[in-house]
């Protein structure tokens, strides 16, 4: 019997059947409701490799799962065997020289930055869900955040990986080397497969040394493009230190009234294009309070502004002086996945452009939108430094034709523009018909060798990333 297999491997409190399995068995959007044979939660890597082979010898698909964070349904199962890593929560060592840590991946990323933190360093992959998603998913998902702009997705943060093949052999990649030029470049093969291709158990995952002091504001732009000028020009005068440039549209605040009233908005009127800018310095002489007790880096974004609103580019604007202030300022944002709980019907994109064709994308998704559904509503959310929109469309009725019609009009402006369908969220379940429709073939067809060489029998998160 397989649950008495695991049972001998794990122990009986960490194979769960029946209803004890309900928590991870739906997502926590509420839109994916799987049913697992089992939960098993080994607590070694020696386990998940022992546990995948018991699965493979029962012919039972394995489905890894995290912090059960995702959106796109990509733990989803019937009948197969859900894999948690929650127990694998080590963080084995922070090198504060070599800036780096070594860490399982069920550890959570709050963990992280905590961990770092006691280093005076910092692990710069920042997003809403940090206190729940767990290190495996987000590399498993490529995961972004608010931070890509200056370090990168989660991909540019790893050096190192360990992961359990389909066939139960663990592969040691956990180097900590920034050059390795020895063949393949295997670890990137596995960050962003979200465990089609196997299960990620550990990472050396890089470090940066923590800000000395931060520039923050929220400002009220005439236009994208002008808004676009405001980071350029930042960024030319700082070095490149802007980590974060945010924008929320009037629908977005509009519905952050609705929904969360107790956050307040930044202005007394909401203008069309509202930005949240910070920057970042390690440097002393840019962190350090002047003779008149300001810190340079702030005098720099306040000098900027001030010329961008001279010259009307930026109608308005409000600084953070203080850290509770630019707490607020990020909480705003941060409310974004909850703001759009509880409305339905909706048709929910991640997506990303260039930076120069966000604006025409956004005007031309609106009129395709009102020509297929006059009085449909959108909201939308963007990290407008790296180009990802988070656009979401809400019909004037749940009509599954409809819906088709509404996101296939919105990925045709994204090819259109030369963007992509999907930017940070993953695949899973959600995009395979997207997949389908939008990736080049040859693309499709290489994936699928990779799985049938990794995985011939197709028992790693099966029906998800690839379509067919």
């Amino acid at each position: 019997m397989l649950i008495d297999d695991l049972v001998a491997v794990v122990g009986a409190a960490h194979v769960l059947t029946g209803t004890d399995t309900d928590r991870y068995a739906r997502d926590w959007m509420g839109r994916y409701r799987g049913s697992p044979i089992a939960v098993v939660r080994p607590g070694s890597t020696a386990e998940v490799a022992a546990c995948v082979k018991i699965a493979g010898q029962h012919g039972v698909p394995v489905v890894p799962i995290s912090g059960n964070t995702g959106l796109v349904g990509g733990t989803m199962t019937s009948g197969g065997l859900l894999l948690t890593l929650e127990r694998m929560n080590r963080i084995h060592r922070v090198k504060r020289d070599a800036r780096l840590v070594v860490a399982e991946a069920g550890v959570i990323l709050s963990r992280l930055h905590e961990a770092a933190e006691t280093e005076g360093l910092y692990f710069p992959l920042w997003f809403g869900a940090r206190g729940s998603a767990m290190l495996g998913g987000v590399l498993s998902t490529n995961a972004g955040g608010s931070n890509v702009l200056r370090y990168g997705s989660t991909r540019g943060l790893c050096l190192g990986l360990e992961v359990v093949l389909p066939d139960g052999r663990v592969l040691n990649l956990m180097s900590e080397l920034h050059k390795d030029n020895s063949g393949y470049d295997l670890k990137n093969l596995f960050i962003g497969a979200e465990g089609t291709l196997g299960i990620i158990t550990a990472a050396v995952m890089k470090l940066v040394p923590a800000p000395r002091a931060h520039a923050t504001a929220t400002l009220a732009a005439r236009s994208l493009a002008d808004a676009l000028t405001l980071l350029n020009r930042l960024q030319e005068a700082t070095g490149g230190r802007v980590e974060a440039f945010e924008f929320m549209p009037r629908t977005y605040c509009e519905r952050l009234r609705e929904a969360r009233p107790d956050l307040g908005l930044p202005f007394d009127h909401i203008p069309e294009v509202t930005i949240l800018i910070e920057a970042a310095t390690t440097v002393p002489t840019e962190a350090d309070p002047d003779a008149n007790g300001d810190i340079p880096l702030v005098t720099t974004l306040l000098t900027i502004l001030a010329q961008m609103m001279d010259a009307g580019l930026v109608t308005d604007a409000i600084l953070a002086r203080s850290e509770q202030q630019r707490r607020v300022m990020w909480a705003r944002r941060e409310a974004a996945a909850e703001i759009g709980v509880g409305l339905h019907p909706e048709v929910d994109t991640d997506v990303c452009l260039p930076l120069d064709k966000v604006e025409p994308f956004l005007t031309r998704a609106m009129a395709s939108l009102q020509t297929l559904d006059p009085g449909a509503r959108t909201i939308t959310v963007a990290h407008l430094g790296d180009g990802n929109l988070h656009f979401t469309a809400y019909p004037t009725r749940d009509d599954a034709a409809l819906k088709h019609a509404v996101l296939e009009a919105i990925e045709a402006v994204v090819a259109d523009l030369g963007g992509s369908f999907s930017a940070e969220h993953g695949v899973g379940l959600s995009k395979l018909a997207s997949m389908s429709r939008r990736k080049d073939p040859v693309a499709l067809e290489v994936m699928r060798s990779l799985k049938q060489a990794l995985d011939p029998d197709n028992r790693m998160n099966p029906g998800k990333v690839i379509p067919g």
